[in-house]
């Protein structure tokens, strides 16, 4: 049987579908073939019964002191009004959820889009009664007697949505086959909308809310908004099941082409696993293709060294014949590929280490890292065993270090976790801030290791400005 409230909920309660609508022109990250993953809806034990508590009051909730009787076999069965012990809202979504198999985001999710009364301070009776839209049909007279009530609720729609994954050739929509939706209640979109559902769960949404908008894309926007992870700039990451890898940078993810172009700039034990809906939250950026120190040719001909995020070009065929390159070696590049980077200082006849160096004081001892006529002393022998460890130590002379313009000292970049060796806490650097975890379960539920933590001497901590705290909705 598809189940949906869409239309009871728009004759019954106007506030509430009005509640789910969006801005005027829909999400440019929505993706109507793949609005979750199968592991997000199956997910059965990602929140306790206490975390499913504070969520509750955290929204300001009715639920979150909302109790009721539950039903037994018997009730089930004779088709009565339920007649078992009292139970809180949470434990009951966090009872169907772990009976049933089912992730408790999920349903969280479901009675948001459907009544709105994960938000709602003060339902209506009637939001309460069919919370899950469960047996009210689409085009329907109203809803069916049965399935009235909370428990009932929360448990036929759990099950249901298990039966769409395991018996998904019963139910109209499959996952790879392309359908046209109409969107009679939509707010954003008034298009029909052709999809073709990527996975098992995308599919079973279809078969409950067999429109685009405002339905399914109210549960993903809701999704977004409840339990998509935000990482910041720096951050590796990869989806779960997926063997593609993103940096995140500007507030964008941008693809890893080659493995070359990953391992010649970070460290693979830094990438973080996470949900393909987290992934799926940013906009693509420019690809990663080369590798770092690559040189590439434009369209035009011109030559450029890459190095980091800039490009660095050739003054003269003198100059780039001073770093010995073989022009075979040289990679044809886009002026898309070319323009995802960074105008750098161009690479003269006389120019000293192109790539970046580490020059050291051969009279004080001290370390400097060099690049395009510039040093930054370096603070801590750690950064020559993390940050530099491909690098070799060039001891100079101190007037040759004089003829270079000295900035401020060396400091990790975005992405990278750091400690004192004096103190328990850990940050992560974003924006040239370092973000302190709120406490270690928030640092592994984010996805981080404890082995990537690098500690540094207070007096290279002192350099950042504090930043906000890394919580478990970043």
């Amino acid at each position: 049987m598809k189940n949906k409230i869409n239309l009871f909920c728009f004759l019954l309660s106007v506030v509430c579908c009005l509640a789910l609508a969006q801005n005027a022109h829909a999400d440019d990250n929505f993706d109507p073939n793949y609005v979750i993953s199968d592991f997000e809806v199956l997910n059965y034990d990602s929140m306790d019964l206490n975390e499913i508590q504070e969520f509750l009051e955290d929204k300001g909730s009715y639920l979150a002191n909302y109790k009721i009787k539950s039903c037994t076999k018997k009730d089930i069965l004779n088709k009565t009004e339920c007649s078992g012990k009292m139970m809180s809202g949470a434990e009951i979504i966090y009872d169907r959820a772990i009976t049933n198999k089912i992730n408790p985001k999920f349903l969280i999710v479901l009675l948001q889009k459907e009544q709105s009364l994960i938000e709602d301070s003060s339902p209506k009776q009637s939001q309460l009664d069919w919370a899950t839209g469960y047996g009210c049909p689409d085009g329907g007279n109203g809803c069916l007697p049965n399935w009235k009530g909370f428990w009932k609720q929360i448990n036929s729609a759990s099950l249901q949505f298990i039966d769409y994954m395991e018996n998904p050739n019963l139910y109209t929509y499959k996952a790879g086959e392309t359908y046209t939706f109409t969107n009679p209640y939509s707010t954003t979109e008034k298009e029909t909308t052709l999809v073709t559902p990527a996975n098992q769960a995308t599919a079973g949404l279809y078969n409950y809310t067999p429109h685009v908008y405002n339905g399914n894309y109210n549960f993903y926007k809701i999704w977004q908004r409840y339990f998509t992870r935000v990482y910041p700039d720096g951050s590796l990451l990869q989806a779960e099941g997926e063997v593609g890898v993103w940096l995140i940078q500007d507030g964008k993810k941008r693809p890893f082409i080659t493995k070359g172009a990953l391992t010649s700039r970070y460290d693979e034990n830094k990438i973080i696993t996470v949900n393909k809906t987290d992934l799926d939250s940013y906009l693509k950026g420019a690809p990663i293709k080369f590798p770092q120190y690559s040189v590439v040719r434009s369209p035009r001909g011109t030559i450029f060294l890459l190095v980091d995020d800039k490009r660095r070009g050739f003054a003269s065929s003198e100059a780039f014949r001073s770093i010995g390159i073989n022009p075979e070696e040289v990679i044809g590049a886009s002026w898309e590929d070319i323009n995802a980077y960074e105008e750098g200082r161009a690479i003269t006849a006389t120019s000293t280490y192109p790539t970046g160096a580490l020059l050291q004081n051969n009279k004080t001892g001290g370390v400097y890292w060099v690049y395009e006529g510039e040093k930054s002393p370096i603070l801590d022998a750690v950064f020559l065993k993390t940050k530099y460890k491909n690098k070799k130590i060039i001891p100079v002379s101190p007037e040759e270090l004089e003829g270079y313009t000295t900035l401020d000292p060396i400091v990790y970049g975005d992405g990278e976790l750091v400690k004192s060796p004096f103190s328990s806490a850990v940050y992560l650097i974003s924006e040239g801030k370092k973000r302190p975890f709120i406490s270690g379960k928030v640092f592994e539920d984010l996805g981080y290791r404890w082995e990537n933590v690098i500690s540094v001497s207070p007096k290279v901590l002192y350099l950042y400005d504090e930043g906000e705290m890394m919580v478990e909705d970043n």
